[in-house]
């Protein structure tokens, strides 16, 4: 019997103009009724996860920063941290500065970007929907070394770069992946989003990874969590669609893919359902729990 749900949220639970159907809500809802232990884990920082958590009725626990940290929503509380060094942060940043490559550096609170590009303006742009108390904490940083550099607070939960020039871009990651104690995430296709402006629909595509601590990954943040609960692996079911999901789907005792997620994803996968605008999510739990 599953106790426990490990739900990506980007290209899963949320649909491609990054909102959460009422069907998802519903079946949600209904799943934490009946005792599931429902755990948002995404790359996402802390208070972008929490507008989530509380609009789906979940008070239990997420993981955020693709790992990087467990939350209690309860206690409102970091239970469990693996945080990137400033020193690999900065550089990092260097590296990325002298290239004049787009890079964003997300720390528990905030998101720091020099421009609102690529991922930062899809989260830029769903801010516009939300109220004040629900939008993604982003600051733009005209001198990013320096303020990191002078930063007292040095929760870092991990850097994106991002591209839309193939070639660029990897021989960036080339570089990156030269700095020891850290993790760069192998993603080798590019992210597709879409961003509403009144009618107009207007596509977001960029190559990109996402660079943490060693060791930090969803898996092992979901096994510190079902200790502490006392839970089996085997009563685990993961469900994602992205590299960054590999882990958690290869070991959960059943790891589900989203249609159409990456190619590797989908090999390590016990099943496929259907894909995050169709309700993927929701047909999951309603499966296995409703």
């Amino acid at each position: 019997m599953y106790k426990l749900v490990a739900i990506d949220l980007d290209g899963t639970m949320l649909n491609h103009y990054g909102e959460i159907s009422e069907k998802t809500k519903e079946i949600v809802k209904k799943c934490i009724e009946k005792g599931v232990e429902i755990v948002l884990a995404s790359g996402r920082p802390i208070d972008s996860i929490k507008t989530i958590a509380n609009d789906l009725g979940i008070k239990g626990y997420f993981i955020a920063g693709n790992g990087a940290l467990v939350y209690d929503i309860q206690k409102d509380e970091i239970i469990y941290e693996n945080y990137i060094k400033k020193e690999k942060v900065l550089e990092i940043i260097r590296i990325c500065e002298e290239n004049s490559i787009s890079y964003n550096v997300y720390t528990d609170k905030v998101i720091l970007t020099p421009n609102l590009k690529f991922n930062v303006l899809y989260y830029y742009k769903e801010n516009l929907k939300k109220e004040e108390s629900k939008k993604t904490n982003i600051s733009i940083v005209e001198n990013m070394y320096e303020y990191v550099k002078n930063m007292k607070e040095e929760n870092f939960l991990k850097i994106t770069i991002c591209d839309d020039s193939d070639s660029i871009f990897h021989s960036i990651i080339k570089k990156v992946r030269e700095i020891n104690g850290i993790e760069v995430l192998d993603i080798a296709h590019m992210s597709r989003k879409i961003i509403k402006q009144g009618t107009e629909e207007i596509p977001v595509e960029y190559f990109y990874t996402e660079i943490s601590s060693n060791d930090v990954d969803k898996w092992n943040a979901i096994e510190f969590l079902i200790k502490e609960l006392g839970m089996k692996r085997e009563e685990i079911i993961a469900i994602g669609d992205n590299i960054n999901d590999k882990k958690m789907i290869e070991n959960a005792g059943r790891g589900i893919a989203m249609k159409g997620s990456t190619p590797e994803i989908i090999e390590v996968a016990k099943e496929v359902t259907d894909t995050n605008d169709n309700d993927g999510v929701a047909k999951v739990l309603e499966k296995y729990f409703i």
